[in-house]
């Protein structure tokens, strides 16, 4: 862990330079004339056992998961796509990367690297939580839901199946419920179809694709210059094990998932999406992070 960790954080600073000063400037950015998308730095994740996604460490290109968080903004308004492993609320920002330790209430750890808040980098933009329309998750798990509280003034998108699961009697594994626990008295539209266009003309759509959680799903966006990009939510986790086949051990219904799986397929040839898998930490580091963006 400790020889890993410091390439980790090096990887982070070239990605993202910390703006000293962060969040002191803030500005009201006005809605774009075309959609725009903007990859957030929320920090990577180590992981110590390949095994867990049917790999063999000398399978992977690296240990390191990315912890991606999305802005997407819209001529309507504005979507929040995931939003993080550490709530900002538990660490703070020091000028220069930290790890953060991490316990999670099934007994499981992990160290996360760190270099902004969430908010830091969403008040850079001129986009801070209250200005937020929409928030969606591509599903419950702790790596992606750990700033939802800060957006329960905006409108949850969520699959009911997802909900019921996250505010069940017992809490699914791999989540921290107190992160999204101001979730349950939000707005929410609950999606019942198997995509939903989020602003009515088909640049945002998510998509339906259950597996790895109940309710998991991914977004699509059609962006006029980029052109049409689908992030992948946990669909994925290493590019492998799109390559060679492999499902993680902690699939909710790794059947469900391999039928997922080519389903999507089949999407990204209809609709000529390029795939992009959040956790690809590699693919990741060359994707522009904000604040420049996509369009």
């Amino acid at each position: 862990m400790r020889r890993v960790i410091p390439r980790v954080i090096a990887a982070l600073l070239v990605i993202v330079p910390y703006a000293a000063g962060a969040g002191g400037s803030s500005h009201v950015a006005r809605l774009p004339g075309l959609l725009r998308l903007y990859v957030l730095d929320c920090g990577a994740i180590h992981v110590a056992d390949a095994a867990r996604y049917e790999l063999r460490r000398d399978e992977v290109d690296t240990s390191e998961l990315s912890v991606p968080c999305f802005l997407v903004v819209h001529p309507k308004g504005a979507l929040i796509w995931d939003v993080g492993a550490v709530p900002d609320s538990e660490w703070r920002p020091t000028g220069s990367a930290i790890v953060h330790h991490l316990s999670l209430p099934d007994g499981q750890t992990r160290d996360i690297p760190l270099v902004r808040t969430l908010g830091d980098q969403l008040v850079e933009l001129g986009y801070p939580p209250s200005r937020i329309m929409y928030i969606a998750l591509s599903h419950y798990h702790y790596d992606h839901t750990a700033n939802a509280n800060a957006f329960a003034n905006s409108t949850w998108l969520v699959r009911r199946v997802e909900r019921d699961a996250m505010f069940g009697t017992s809490a699914p594994g791999t989540t921290r419920p107190e992160t999204y626990a101001r979730l349950k008295s939000a707005k929410t539209i609950l999606i019942e179809t198997d995509k939903y266009d989020v602003f009515g003309d088909s640049s945002v759509v998510i998509k339906f694709a259950p597996g790895h959680t109940p309710g998991h799903q991914m977004l699509l966006l059609r962006l006029k210059n980029t052109g049409p990009v689908l992030l992948s939510g946990d669909l994925y986790h290493f590019p492998q094990e799109r390559t060679l086949n492999r499902f993680p051990v902690f699939e909710f219904d790794k059947d469900q998932t391999r039928r997922t799986r080519l389903e999507i397929d089949d999407f990204l040839k209809a609709t000529g999406a390029s795939l992009w898998i959040q956790h690809d930490f590699i693919a990741n580091g060359k994707l522009r992070k904000a604040p420049a963006s996509y369009d």
